[in-house]
């Protein structure tokens, strides 16, 4: 899926600004109406580092009320969410009737960075494809609405602003060495990610995989396709 992604998308700043600003309306109506409908929603941001999900997620929240969402970003689980099931951390996250819920990094690190770095044993992330779909397939169930996005870069693109954030002193500190190791390790990273995508995008919660290396067609495409989600689920 990923080596059919074009990357050369592109919006100019004419063009973003009428986009975003009618796919904004159109968000913000969508969950308007679904709060008063009591109908929950879950946006699952996954990504390669520097893709650009938290500013995707802030023209995403930019329009709505701030009383019907909540953002969560996660990273390792420690304390109580290390000694549960690693699927009990996002149990708790779940949105209440009307909410969104948009989630910064989700339970498919089990069967990425887990996978990836060791964290878990190769059983263990073999069979949580099949955790992770019964877990949406009962949200699903539930009338809970499931988006999920994959922020797709290249190579030259990420290095490029990793090298822009080093020399940014409001951003440097998102730029870590765990950063510069992962990138090391794309190509196992990239076999991780094409098997999640195969083995986790089904027909109630598709994953849709965004051409993130302009980033004003990334923000458009997700408030978009977000809106018309919600509109037709």
């Amino acid at each position: 899926m990923l080596e059919k992604t074009d990357l050369t998308k592109k919006l100019d700043a004419a063009q973003y600004a009428q986009a975003i600003k009618k796919w904004q309306v159109a968000l913000r109506r969508e969950t308007t109406k679904r709060f008063k409908d009591r109908t929950s929603t879950v946006v699952i941001f996954e990504g390669w580092d520097a893709a650009g999900k938290g500013g995707t997620i802030k023209r995403v929240t930019e329009t709505l009320d701030p009383r019907g969402y909540a953002v969560r970003s996660f990273a390792a689980p420690a304390g109580d969410e290390a000694t549960h099931h690693y699927l009990w951390r996002f149990w708790k996250a779940l949105p209440e009737p009307g909410q969104v819920a948009i989630f910064d990094r989700s339970h498919y690190g089990r069967v990425l960075v887990e996978r990836v770095e060791g964290f878990c044993t190769e059983a263990e992330w073999k069979r949580a494809f099949r955790e992770i779909v019964e877990f949406e397939t009962q949200l699903r169930n539930a009338g809970v609405v499931v988006v999920k996005y994959w922020m797709h870069i290249d190579q030259d693109e990420q290095l490029r602003r990793f090298k822009a954030r080093e020399l940014d002193p409001f951003r440097s500190y998102k730029l870590t060495d765990e950063d510069w190791r992962n990138r090391a390790r794309w190509e196992t990273y990239e076999k991780a990610v094409e098997d999640m995508l195969e083995r986790t995008s089904t027909e109630i919660a598709p994953w849709t995989v965004v051409a993130a290396n302009d980033k004003n067609y990334a923000r458009v495409k997700v408030v978009k396709t977000l809106a018309r989600a919600m509109m037709e689920a």
